[in-house]
């Protein structure tokens, strides 16, 4: 179910392929000990933009979602954890952040719960 969502400055790819960024989230979630591994889903939306002589940051943000039911301390120590993992391979990066959301499991559906 968790569903972590990317977004980034495209030129982040020059640096790091989006394999390697995918897999650094996955390995973090999955060393978590929150989900089941084959639940973990990883999505990147990069991002090109130019404002005439402003020349934007490049970032990185991760967006994750999740079932509701975790405590504040593992929603933090799982962003902290994924935090610490993208900064192992974008040292020089000033910007890596990421917040949870919690879906509610009332009103969420998927294909696997048809009948």
């Amino acid at each position: 179910m968790p569903h972590f969502i990317v977004e980034c400055s495209e030129v982040l790819f020059e640096k790091q392929p989006p394999e390697k960024i995918m897999k650094t989230i996955y390995e973090a979630a999955t060393a978590s000990g929150l989900f089941q591994p084959e639940d973990i889903k990883v999505r990147i939306r990069p991002f090109t933009y130019s404002f005439g002589t402003f020349t934007p940051s490049e970032f990185i943000h991760v967006f994750g979602n999740i079932m509701e039911g975790r405590t504040a301390e593992q929603k933090n120590a799982l962003s902290e954890s994924i935090v610490a993992a993208l900064n192992q391979i974008f040292p020089e990066l000033t910007i890596i952040s990421m917040n949870i959301r919690d879906f509610e499991k009332q009103g969420y559906f998927n294909k696997k719960m048809l009948g």
